[in-house]
């Protein structure tokens, strides 16, 4: 008998480390709310969550067995099932971060102490980290070569699911907690369903007509062009094996730039693993710049205005947009997330942990390595980050990328009626102008040209210039 410890693989299929548990099985599935960890998540992700728990559990019920849910600390919870159940062993999915490896290896210890054998299993990633190494045997800090290296590596096939005569006959009448019941209040979001099937169903959609547009349409917010499946690979609901297998048979079945564009994607997935290496190698990018000033960076501390972003309040259309699509859907489209964290940190000058930590309470598919890294990134901070002197113009990117205001008018209602021109016109426009045009709209909260040069001030100064 042995115990598989789902964590952010809330699945059966493409699961390698349930599937190693099934050679030795029978297998019990196993769930631990472990609130060292629960303090880091927001409702949006937690109400996912379990929606992707009750999937899991109604498949392993389908098939005479059940999902253990239990409470508590995992040193302790574990060795303890593993008791009840005379299990010999505990398998479960790698971490990256600081936190995970670190009560990973509290675990180890404690079924060390308790004579059971444990495996841990990559699961989210193709590749292991630390495994794409540069020429001198460290650790990618630039993307591009990752990426080389990455795409020429053979992967493994998705691990099939389990067979019912695999799983242990076991059962676990208990409810699954509410989010009252593990603290947390109803997400102010309307946070989008959970589980495989449904992961499956966007996959399909995605690599059967969007993806070959991907290359084109992708920065363009009203256009919806994307897969919508970083909460699902977040929290393991698909796996990534079963996603890069999709994109590699819609790269085999065209050319020219069809083929170009799912490679474009691709790329994306290169992207969450690159960051995935770099956390692995270095946990403190989460609290810590990657990047070495000479100097502290002299960030703002500026409640208000740091209160105006959150709300969507800025007087940038484009920003508030975002702002808004976050607290209303949990989730923010990858270009807008740049967008908005450029002018968090660049027209406002406010530390880019501030809108990180924003962005793990508000968001569905945080990921710590992800968002560290795209919010390193457009902090000028990161590894491969942004030049401190290249700094979005937040009128200039909504104009470019959503010309006829269809993202920002779904999200901003007070500029429904306004024409286009002039919501991308909304700095230049006297306060007469804007009050007649959209009275309930608020006036921009910072000169972007004044603020541009203050930021570069500011790097320079850090850097010793």
């Amino acid at each position: 008998m042995r115990l598989h410890w789902h964590r952010r693989d809330l699945r059966a299929t493409d699961n390698p480390g349930l599937a190693a548990a099934a050679t030795d099985g029978p297998v019990v599935p196993v769930f631990v709310f472990d609130r060292d960890v629960l303090a880091y998540a927001g409702p949006p992700r937690v109400a996912f969550m379990l929606d992707a728990l009750d999937s899991l559990r109604s498949w392993y019920r389908e098939r005479d067995s059940d999902l253990v849910v239990r409470r508590g600390d995992p040193r302790e919870v574990l060795p303890d099932l593993a008791e009840t159940f005379d299990a010999d062993g505990v398998t479960w999915g790698k971490e990256v971060s600081g936190l995970g490896r670190e009560r990973d290896a509290a675990v180890r210890k404690a079924l060390d102490d308790a004579d059971v054998t444990r495996q841990s299993v990559q699961d989210a990633l193709l590749h292991e980290p630390g495994s794409i190494r540069t020429n001198q045997g460290e650790v990618y800090s630039v993307f591009t070569y990752f990426w080389k290296k990455w795409r020429d590596r053979e992967t493994d096939d998705p691990a099939d699911p389990p067979t019912a005569d695999a799983l242990a006959d076991v059962s676990d009448d208990d409810p699954l907690p509410t989010l009252a019941d593990l603290g947390f209040d109803e997400p102010e979001a309307d946070v989008p369903p959970a589980g495989t099937e449904t992961a499956r169903d966007l996959l399909r959609a995605f690599y059967e007509d969007d993806i070959y547009d991907y290359d084109d349409r992708r920065d363009y917010p009203a256009d919806e062009c994307t897969s919508r499946l970083s909460a699902h690979l977040k929290f393991g609901t698909i796996g990534i094996r079963e996603v890069h297998d999709a994109v590699t048979e819609a790269k085999r079945a065209v050319e020219g730039v069809d083929r170009d564009s799912a490679e474009e994607f691709e790329s994306q997935l290169a992207w969450r693993e690159f960051y995935s290496h770099v956390l692995w190698d270095d946990p403190s990018v989460v609290t810590e710049n990657f990047k070495q000033y000479e100097r502290p960076i002299g960030w703002n501390h500026d409640p208000e205005t740091l209160q105006a972003w959150k709300d969507g309040e800025t007087g940038y259309p484009i920003v508030d947009a975002g702002m808004r699509q976050l607290r209303a859907e949990a989730y923010m489209h990858n270009r807008v997330r740049m967008i908005v964290a450029s002018f968090l940190t660049k027209d406002l000058l406010i530390d880019w942990r501030e809108g990180y930590d924003w962005f793990r309470e508000k968001l569905v598919d945080h990921d710590t390595a992800n968002d560290n890294g795209g919010w390193q990134w457009a902090a000028s901070t990161g590894t491969d980050a942004q030049p401190y002197f290249r700094i979005f113009n937040p009128m200039t990117q909504g104009e470019r990328y959503d010309p006829d205001a269809e993202y920002i008018r779904e999200y901003v209602p007070e500029l429904r009626d306004v024409p286009a021109d002039a919501v991308h016109e909304w700095h230049e426009l006297d306060a007469g102008r804007r009050q007649m045009l959209a009275p309930e709209y608020p006036d921009p909260i910072v000169d972007h040209s004044q603020r541009r040069e203050q930021a570069i001030e500011m790097f320079e100064t850090a850097r010793g210039d």
